[in-house]
């Protein structure tokens, strides 16, 4: 059976995809400003008050510590949000038979190697 695709569902889902982009973009810029504070505020009180920090972390030192933490922020933040609106739409989309994640087992709670 052949499907055909129209212009108008292919920009729906650019739009869809632009959406998600801009709010992951958002999520990441938030979680980096906050580690940017969390890791910067550290860094450059231990540079001042202790005297192997001062002595051994220079000003590039500080940068690397507080712009890394801020990276690693915004990446992990960023794709933690991809990934959950990538599963909410995928789960929008599928078929109604497909829906239902209710388990129609033995009624036991767990399988028999999870018994006490």
């Amino acid at each position: 059976m052949a499907t055909t695709v129209t212009r108008a569902h292919l920009d729906q889902r650019l739009a869809l995809a632009k959406r998600c982009s801009r709010e992951a973009n958002l999520a990441g810029v938030k979680a980096a400003a906050v580690a940017t504070i969390a890791s910067a505020v550290p860094t450059l009180a231990s540079v001042r008050m202790l005297p192997w920090a001062k002595a051994n972390i220079n000003p590039t030192g500080q940068a690397l510590i507080i712009c890394t933490a801020a990276g690693m922020a915004y990446f992990v933040a960023a794709d933690k949000k991809i990934l959950s609106l990538a599963r909410r739409h995928s789960f929008e989309n599928a078929p109604e038979h497909l829906k239902n994640t209710s388990f129609q087992g033995t009624g036991r709670p767990h399988p028999a190697f999870f018994r006490p």
